[in-house]
């Protein structure tokens, strides 16, 4: 599943092709996504402008002067540039066909992700409003995290990936960013002190920004019918390697299912 690392490299990745570009057609060749895409876009969006092209979380919102599209990847979704009269395979499910000759073509074999439009203010969109803060954003600190996480008895692995909370601490990035703080993934988010928070913060950062440098070294071209995002390729510390020695402390690396997710840690080094 694309997570966030993998969506902002897909955001930056398309917003030199799509930025400052007027719309010509919106073609659905399949409405039935996770939600149907709606009828009017041709309507709304067709001869305006997408000026800016922005993450939110998972989601990408292509704005224009009249409203926002608003795209999910869902579990197997992608985005890429092609010539608009590319033929279209049979996951192909929407283009927005550009003046330039070009489009942004989104693909979901699974049909969980969205093609979205919102008229009004984004931020109040119910998919939007609720959402937790960035955390590569500032606003993302220690003190935050850990006035959040009073009382909460849930796991801290749990917790950090709850989107309500912070966005876009997808699976991987969770587990390897609570090794590399050196916290026990099930620990209850509220008996953490607010040292380990000083820790953990850095650490999830890290880890993203890591993820998307990867990403961005390994990006190919988005303007080819083969384009697709360089996801996380970087050595994993945790994620994947149960039953493997550790890095830091050669115990053999313990897996267990949390919050129905596949959870890797070292019960040596995180306490």
């Amino acid at each position: 599943m694309p997570e966030l690392p993998e969506v902002e490299t897909t955001k930056r990745g398309i917003s030199p092709h799509i930025e400052n570009r007027r719309v010509k057609e919106i073609i659905v060749r399949q409405k039935k996504l996770r939600w149907e895409v709606p009828n009017n876009l041709n309507r709304d969006l067709v001869g305006k402008i997408i000026f800016t092209v922005k993450r939110r979380g998972k989601y990408l919102l292509l704005a224009s002067d009249n409203g926002t599209l608003i795209i999910h990847l869902g579990m197997s979704g992608r985005l890429r540039i092609v010539n608009k009269d590319l033929i279209a395979e049979k996951h192909d499910h929407v283009d927005v066909v550009l003046e330039n000759g070009k489009a942004l073509r989104f693909t979901d074999p699974r049909r969980f992700g969205c093609v979205l439009w919102e008229a009004s203010d984004i931020d109040s969109h119910p998919l939007l409003k609720n959402l937790g803060t960035e955390p590569l954003h500032d606003e993302f600190e220690s003190d935050y995290l850990f006035k959040a996480s009073r009382g909460r008895s849930i796991a801290i692995k749990t917790f950090i990936m709850d989107s309500k909370i912070v966005v876009g601490v997808g699976n991987i990035y969770a587990n390897e960013s609570l090794f590399l703080a050196g916290i026990n993934p099930k620990r209850p988010a509220g008996k953490i002190s607010k040292a380990k928070y000083d820790k953990l913060v850095p650490s999830i950062k890290k880890i993203l920004r890591e993820a998307i440098a990867v990403g961005g070294t390994t990006l190919r071209d988005f303007t080819n019918s083969s384009g697709e995002p360089g996801y996380f390729k970087q050595s994993l510390n945790v994620y994947g390697r149960g039953g493997e020695n550790c890095i830091r402390c050669g115990n053999g690396l313990k897996e267990i299912r949390l919050g129905q997710r596949s959870t890797v840690y070292c019960t040596q080094c995180q306490n």
